[in-house]
């Protein structure tokens, strides 16, 4: 009797169909994944923003001639130049712009400074946004905030707290231990209450306003402003100071803050635009 030849490869061929088609459901019928185990990557979605504005265009003249209003007194070439401001020197004008002016009149003399940082996260898993409130945190860590309360709420009106906590220690410019913090002097006696140093509710995603009223090197104080918010994964700083030509004479916290805030919802509708 003639045997029928043995084909080892055609054998093993109906091997490997039979598991193929038995590994594709379970004993009581479910599916199972074909490539259970096997570790998956989730990429995080990129930020909302791309480029960024050229920066010394940002504000409108209106709004500089409300800031600086020593520029009004200047020649007219003078004024055009002031009112250019100098742009910030960066190596990609997609990721970091900048621009600055600055202004003296017979009675103080005011700067203004505008930072615009557009971050990108280079780790998949983490979000443009989320490296960018990273960068936030840390900004917001290095201003004169009070540390946080119980029931505390973001300010959206100009409002906070002035029962004289422990928070105000914080506030006027004092570390945890009650010493001054290095560059900084108590404002007590010379910021509102109400206008302490302070979370915002009312711009972008995150915001804080600072305000150090410090010396600047010569008898009279320099009060510095500071409005720092993100959105999506850029972050605004709107840096507004004033220095008084008289020793005396101490800067409108009000006044400044008002400005600088004013100045930062702009900026933040111009990167919804």
């Amino acid at each position: 009797m003639q045997r029928k030849a043995y084909v080892p490869g055609l054998a093993a061929l109906l091997v490997t169909l039979v598991a193929g088609c038995t590994s594709g459901t379970g004993g009581d019928g479910s599916d199972i994944d074909a490539k259970a185990g096997v570790p998956t990557t989730t990429t995080a979605p990129p930020g909302k923003y791309r480029t960024l504005r050229e920066p010394c265009g940002s504000v409108d003249p209106s709004t500089l001639r409300d800031l600086l209003p020593g520029v009004a007194q200047l020649p007219e070439d003078q004024r055009e130049k002031a009112y250019k401001g100098t742009a910030a020197v960066t190596y990609d004008t997609d990721r970091r712009v900048g621009c600055a002016w600055a202004a003296d009149s017979p009675d103080a003399s005011h700067n203004l400074v505008i930072d615009v940082e557009r971050v990108v996260s280079y780790d998949p898993a983490v979000s443009d946004a989320d490296k960018a409130q990273e960068v936030y945190a840390k900004k917001e860590d290095g201003a004169s905030l009070p540390p946080p309360t119980a029931g505390a709420s973001g300010d959206a009106g100009g409002e906070a707290d002035s029962s004289g906590g422990a928070g105000d220690d914080a506030s006027q410019g004092t570390s945890p231990s009650g010493s001054p913090s290095p560059g900084k002097t108590p404002n007590a006696a010379t910021t509102p209450p109400g206008l302490q140093p302070r979370l915002l509710d009312d711009l972008g995603d995150a915001a804080f306003v600072d305000d150090v009223y410090a010396a600047s090197g010569s008898a009279a104080k320099r009060r510095t402003v500071s409005v720092v918010f993100r959105t999506s994964n850029v972050v605004v700083t709107v840096r507004y100071a004033e220095q008084p030509a008289h020793p005396t004479t101490v800067p409108d916290s009000k006044e400044l803050q008002e400005k600088a805030r004013g100045l930062a919802r702009k900026l933040a509708d111009q990167l919804n635009e």
